[in-house]
């Protein structure tokens, strides 16, 4: 299943999440067309590389997807969505699963 793109209610949601455009120097590619390569390469679990022309450069996209991470627009968008997500009803949390492994670790390091 390939990524189907944003509508604009999930557009206009994200707005103030998204960066300032840049008042001076070279012009950046719609911010639209680069997170939907960035969302559907990473629907579709595609190499960078292997993201479809329609949204760009992959070097675009990249570097995007980078910037953004480092800036911890990804976890505003992830808690944004949660928090709308609750309001709409969409989002319950009545049970919660947790699976963990606890493995001893044997005196002198040998397993």
């Amino acid at each position: 299943m390939g990524f189907q793109g944003l509508t604009d209610e999930p557009w206009a949601f994200l707005a103030p999440l998204r960066p300032p455009r840049a008042k001076t120097g070279r012009p950046r590619v719609e911010d639209r067309k680069v997170l939907h390569g960035i969302l559907d390469g990473r629907v579709t679990g595609c190499r960078w590389c292997d993201m479809p022309r329609p949204y760009g450069a992959d070097q675009t996209a990249w570097r995007r997807f980078q910037e953004l991470q480092e800036k911890g627009v990804w976890h505003q968008i992830l808690q944004a969505l949660l928090d709308w997500g609750y309001t709409l009803g969409k989002v319950k949390v009545e049970a919660v699963a947790v699976d963990s492994t606890r493995v001893e670790a044997k005196k002198g390091g040998k397993v």
